[in-house]
């Protein structure tokens, strides 16, 4: 019995190893290294404050830490770390050039009672209405991060709506 050749469907495209193989070298490694890059977000995730991290000098690369509105700060209390930096209230986050790329509204708040004030994305109501959301995790999730949540600072009575990862 002779093998039936399985054609794609109308709009589909058909890639078989054998395609692949006939390319020049240089241009299957490109396919190859461009099919593993892919990204399911939309190029807005976290670029400084909320980007993961080990120490606070991993943080706001290609800032001089010196011209934030605070000290820049690695928070190991949420899995993967938080890049924040201290502040004082909320015009102190985003002000200086380069540190809030994707324009993702932040507030300063303190973090789980611990007095420290520190910027954070933030998930508030307004800022999720604006942004043309209802719910304010599936904005964390979009907009920063697919492992955020949207959950209270636990600030005491500063408590803020932040993003920051599930855990």
């Amino acid at each position: 019995m002779m093998a039936r050749e399985m054609r794609p469907a109308k709009g589909q495209l058909a890639i078989s190893a054998g395609w692949l193989a006939r390319l020049p070298v240089p241009a299957a490694l490109l396919f190859v290294l461009a099919s593993a890059c892919g990204s399911s977000d939309d190029g807005q995730g976290p670029t400084n404050t909320g980007q993961a991290c080990q120490l606070a000098t991993d943080c706001y690369p290609g800032i001089d830490p010196t011209t934030l509105k605070g000290e820049p700060v690695c928070m190991t209390r949420v899995p993967d770390g938080y890049c924040t930096h201290e502040c004082t209230q909320d015009l102190d986050c985003c002000a200086v050039t380069g540190e809030c790329p994707n324009g993702l509204p932040q507030v300063c708040a303190p973090f789980e009672s611990t007095g420290d004030m520190n910027c954070f994305l933030s998930c508030e109501t307004e800022d999720v209405t604006n942004a043309g959301f209802a719910d304010s995790t599936a904005f964390c999730q979009a907009k920063a991060n697919a492992a955020f949540i949207c959950r209270s600072t636990g600030g005491g009575s500063q408590n803020r709506k932040v993003c920051v990862p599930n855990g």
